[in-house]
C-alpha cells in the first residue's frame, strides 16, 4: 500500500504548507520519493524469492479493505509490477531533482501534483481490479493535465488543451468497455475475470469480445498506437522538461495494462486489442509512423515526441509475436526506452539555451579567446582549435549517449534490448524458417533504426556545429546531476545485462503461467474472519 499512500499523504501535506516554505517542500517531496525508491526495491526482492514463507508464490497480495477477491480492492505486486514501480520512482527522483532548478517555481501546485502523477502511476501498477485501474488512470491524468500546463506560452495552452481532450475520449472509452465487462461477467477483479471469460458461450461471449475491443482501444490510445498517437508530440513536446521526461512513462502505463489483461486473458482466447493478431500489425503500422515522423521534423522536441512513439510501436510489435520469447527482451527494451527519453527531454531543454540569436561574441568562438587578433599574446599560427567548454563537453557527449541509446547502437543497453529482440524474433516460428511476421519486425525495427540514426545525425550536427548562434549556457549541478543518473543507469543496465534480461526473461514465463498470479489473488484469506466467511 505505501507506493500508493506515500505520495498521496505527501502531495497532501505539500498543499497545506504554504509556496514560500520552499525547504521544507523540497524535503518532503525528496523523502516521499527516496521512500518510494526504497519500498519498491523491497517489494521487488519479495517478488523474488526472499521471503518464502508470506509469499510462496512470490507474488504479493494485499486486501485493502480485508475482504476476500473478488468482493474487494486487491492490490498486487508481482515481478512485472515491481520492476515498473522501481522504474517509475527512479525516473521520478530524476524529474524532481531537474525541476528544482527553476520549473517547481513556475507556476503553483507543481509539488503536489508531481506526487499525484506518481501515486496514479504507481496504483496503476499494483492494482488487481479493471475499475481501479480506471481510478488510477483517472488520478494520474487529472495530476497530468494540471502538470502539462504548467509554466505560460500560448503554444502549451493549445497542445494541453488537446492532450487533455483525447484521454478524456480514451477514458471514456474505458469505462464504457469496464462497465460492459461488468455487465457481462459480473466481475470486475482481473483474476476472477481471467476464470469467468472462459466460461462465456454465445451472446455473452460475443459481448465480451466487443467489450474487450473497446477496452483496448482506450489502452491503445494510451499506449500512443497508430493511428490514435497524433496529439503526442506537440503535448510532449511543449510540456516543460521535467514533466515531458516522466510523460516518457505514461505510454507505457497503456501498454502494462495490454500486457496485464493479454496474459490474463490468454487462455480464455486472448480476445481483440489483447492478441497478436491486433498488436502486431498496429504495433509495425506505429514504428513506421514515428520512423517517418522524426525524419520529417527539423524540431528536437518533436522528434523526441516521435521516438516514444517508435518506443511504443517496438514494444507493441514485440509483445504481440507468439509466445513470450519476445516479452523478456521487450520488458528490457522499456527499461530502457524510459531511462533515454526521460533523460532526452531534459537534455534537450539544456541544449536549447545554447542558442541566443543575435548573439556577436560567442563563448565556444575564437573571438572569445582573442585566437584571431594579430596582437594577441595568445596567438599561433598553428592554432587548430579551442578548448572547449565543461558544459558543452557536458551537452554534447550526454546527446551522443541518448544517440545511442535511441537508435540501438553498441556499447549502451539500447542495442542490447534491439539485438535480443531480433535474435528472440527469428526464433519464433515453430519451424526452421522464421515466420514472415518475425521478418517484418526485423525489417521495422532496423529501418527505424536507421531512421533514428539519421535524424539524431542531422539534429546534433544542427544544434552543435552548423549554430552561428551558439552561446555557452549556464547549467546548475540539479539539471546535469538528473541527466546524469538516468544515463547512469543505462550503463548500468549495459553492464548488468545478462543477470538482468535473466530476471526479465523469468518474469516473461511468469506472465505465461497466468495460473500463479491467478491462485496468489484468489487464496488469499483475509487477516480477519468476515461475515462467517473462512
Amino acid at each position: 500500500m505505501l507506493p500508493i499512500a506515500t505520495p498521496l499523504m505527501a502531495g497532501a501535506l505539500l498543499v497545506l504548507l504554504k509556496e514560500s516554505r520552499r525547504k521544507t517542500r523540497l524535503a518532503l517531496s525528496f523523502a516521499s520519493v527516496l521512500f518510494q525508491i526504497f519500498v519498491a526495491y523491497q517489494l521487488l526482492l519479495m517478488t523474488t524469492g526472499h521471503m518464502p514463507d508470506l509469499w510462496p508464490q512470490n507474488i504479493a497480495v494485499y486486501l485493502v479493505g480485508d475482504w476476500p477477491a473478488p468482493f474487494g480492492i486487491v492490490l498486487v505486486a508481482d515481478r512485472l509490477a515491481a520492476v515498473m514501480l522501481l522504474l517509475c520512482s527512479i525516473l521520478g527522483l530524476a524529474a524532481l531533482i531537474y525541476s528544482t532548478a527553476r520549473w517547481e517555481r513556475a507556476g503553483v501546485h507543481f509539488l503536489p501534483l508531481f506526487q499525484l502523477l506518481l501515486m496514479g502511476l504507481n496504483g496503476a501498477f499494483l492494482t488487481g481490479d479493471l475499475f481501479n485501474l480506471f481510478v488510477f488512470f483517472e488520478v494520474l491524468l487529472g495530476a497530468s493535465y494540471g502538470l502539462m500546463l504548467h509554466g505560460t506560452g500560448e503554444m502549451r495552452v493549445t497542445a494541453g488543451l488537446h492532450y487533455i481532450a483525447t484521454n478524456l475520449a480514451a477514458s471514456f472509452l474505458l469505462l464504457i468497455g469496464i462497465a460492459l465487462i461488468y455487465g457481462v461477467t459480473g466481475t470486475l477483479n482481473m483474476a476472477d475475470l481471467a476464470i469467468r471469460a472462459g466460461q462465456l458461450t454465445g451472446a455473452d461471449r460475443r459481448l465480451f469480445e466487443a467489450a474487450a475491443a473497446i477496452l483496448g482501444i482506450a489502452f491503445l490510445t494510451k499506449a500512443a498506437a497508430w493511428p490514435l498517437n497524433f496529439w503526442l508530440p506537440n503535448a510532449y513536446g511543449h510540456a516543460c522538461a521535467p514533466v515531458a521526461a516522466v510523460f516518457s512513462i505514461m505510454t507505457k502505463v497503456g501498454i502494462y495494462a495490454l500486457l496485464r489483461l493479454g496474459s490474463l486473458l490468454l487462455p480464455t482466447g486472448a480476445p481483440a486489442a489483447f492478441g497478436g493478431e491486433w498488436m502486431f500489425p498496429l504495433g509495425v503500422a506505429t514504428l513506421i509512423f514515428g520512423a517517418i515522423g522524426i525524419l520529417a521534423t527539423q524540431q528536437a522536441e518533436r522528434l523526441i515526441g516521435y521516438c516514444v512513439i517508435m518506443s511504443s510501436g517496438t514494444l507493441l510489435a514485440a509483445l504481440g509475436m507468439p509466445g513470450v520469447a519476445l516479452t523478456g527482451p521487450a520488458l528490457f527494451y522499456l527499461l530502457t526506452s524510459v531511462l533515454a527519453l526521460g533523460a532526452f527531454y531534459m537534455l534537450i531543454e539544456m541544449i536549447e539555451r545554447t542558442r541566443s540569436f543575435g548573439a556577436d561574441v560567442l563563448a565556444v568562438s575564437l573571438e572569445a579567446f582573442d585566437l584571431d587578433d594579430p596582437e594577441s599574446p595568445d596567438r599561433s599560427d598553428d592554432v587548430v582549435g579551442v578548448a572547449i567548454p565543461a558544459a558543452m563537453a557536458f551537452l554534447g557527449m550526454a546527446f551522443f549517449c541518448c544517440a545511442l541509446l535511441v537508435a540501438g547502437l553498441p556499447p549502451l543497453p539500447g542495442f542490447v534490448a534491439k539485438l535480443s529482440l531480433l535474435s528472440a524474433a527469428l526464433q519464433t516460428s515453430a519451424t526452421d524458417t522464421p515466420s514472415l511476421a518475425a521478418w517484418t519486425l526485423v525489417a521495422a525495427v532496423l529501418l527505424s533504426g536507421l531512421a533514428g540514426i539519421i535524424a539524431l545525425s542531422r539534429t546534433g550536427i544542427r544544434l552543435f556545429w552548423t549554430a552561428e548562434d551558439i552561446v555557452v549556457p549556464r547549467l546548475r549541478v540539479s539539471e546535469a546531476g538528473s541527466v546524469s543518473l538516468l544515463l547512469l543507469s543505462c550503463i548500468a543496465l549495459a553492464i548488468w545485462a545478462g543477470p538482468v534480461m535473466d530476471f526479465l526473461e523469468e518474469t516473461a514465463l511468469l506472465l505465461d503461467r497466468p495460473q500463479s498470479y491467478i491462485d496468489a489473488v484468489m487464496s488469499h484469506q483475509p487477516v480477519r474472519a468476515l461475515g462467517g466467511m473462512p
